[in-house]
């Protein structure tokens, strides 16, 4: 690191890439990225060139081995993950691996292994509890505004994974592949509130399968659906009250974030008019004392340091996440989210699967 920045690899130039991950990289002082790698030639040389990115790879270990790359970002399709991440811990670099570390629980605890012997720093996407409102979130709760905590209700509501889509989404047809509203919206959303309210300590839930068939846009072919597009949890806390979590795929009229943080004090609100690609971050309204309406909480500037980068805030939760990742570097300390916590999510849904079998006998 001769100029004293976190020289970064992209492994993945698809939207997300373009999107998220490059933006929040360009927005902060501390890190560069010098390459780029997609197994389309073409695809690596443009965006190599849009982006201003050093190297363009076609080949992806020729990105994980270069010597001027310190942390490798794994930002390609969940399949993928488990093949790059280790690749990249057996090279001994730094690693971030997107949401799902991958495809299996096994595997993802095989993989902490690996980089905690590796001796590696390990980050994984789970960055909406990195955002602005989920942090302040979380100080509130942790400086007592609502007590002790009574009751938890989490709604979600997005337009992904909806029974009509393109080809080039196929490989997440294949619940195996692990990339469905369960594995992405439930982990994603159920982190950042977790985080806040304390873990579960028991749950039990029901998934559905509410369309049969995917199909093909392009062909009208048919496939088989065995992904869930509804989920329902409820269960208690390990610090206390009861939570319940409902995330709804593949819904058109989007309602977004509602939730709902009641305890012996008082209640706090959060609400967002989407779940993903938001312009705007969480709402956060309160209501205690003698109160019996609910009042704006605007977010604290201390929160929002990059609140004038010019990034959509899903965008800008990546930066946060990156930010907090460069700040352990610096100081040894661990506020990033990694594989530990990937790990914890995938303990989750395992036992979100598993009661949902035992509830339909």
């Amino acid at each position: 690191m001769g100029s004293g920045k976190i020289r970064v690899g992209i492994l993945g130039a698809g939207g997300w890439a373009k999107y998220g991950h490059i933006p929040a990289l360009k927005a902060l002082d501390q890190f560069e990225i010098v390459a780029v790698s997609n197994r389309k030639k073409e695809t690596a040389e443009e965006t190599a060139k849009q982006f201003q990115i050093k190297h363009a790879f076609w080949d992806e270990q020729s990105l994980i081995s270069h010597p001027d790359v310190d942390l490798v970002a794994v930002v390609a399709p969940a399949p993928e993950h488990a093949r790059l991440v280790r690749q990249a811990i057996a090279a001994g670099k730094d690693v971030y691996s997107e949401w799902p570390l991958t495809t299996s629980t096994a595997e993802s605890e095989e993989l902490l292994s690996l980089a905690e012997a590796k001796g590696v720093r390990h980050i994984v996407g789970l960055q909406r509890r990195m955002g602005p409102s989920a942090r302040y979130t979380r100080d509130l709760i942790e400086q007592g505004y609502v007590g002790k905590i009574r009751g938890v209700h989490m709604t979600v509501s997005a337009d992904a994974f909806v029974p009509d889509m393109p080809g080039r989404y196929s490989w997440a047809f294949d619940a195996a592949n692990f990339s469905n509203v369960l594995s992405i919206y439930a982990a994603h959303f159920g982190d950042m509130l977790f985080r806040s309210v304390g873990f579960p300590k028991k749950l039990t839930a029901v998934i559905e399968t509410q369309f049969p068939y995917f199909t093909v846009l392009e062909t009208g072919e048919q496939i088989p659906n065995t992904n869930p597009n509804e989920v329902m949890v409820i269960g208690t806390l390990e610090n206390s009250g009861l939570f319940s979590m409902q995330v709804e795929g593949a819904q058109k009229h989007r309602t977004g974030l509602h939730i709902d943080i009641s305890g012996t004090e008082g209640v706090l609100r959060v609400t967002n008019v989407l779940a993903f690609q938001n312009k705007d971050d969480n709402a956060i309204e309160g209501m205690k004392g003698d109160a019996t309406t609910f009042s704006p909480m605007p977010i604290p500037e201390k929160y929002q340091p990059l609140a004038k980068s010019g990034l959509d805030v899903s965008a800008q939760d990546m930066a946060y996440l990156y930010a907090a990742y460069a700040s352990d570097k610096l100081n040894g300390t661990s506020e990033a989210s990694n594989f530990r916590d990937a790990v914890r999510q995938h303990h989750m849904i395992d036992e979100i699967y598993r009661t949902s079998a035992n509830f339909f006998g």
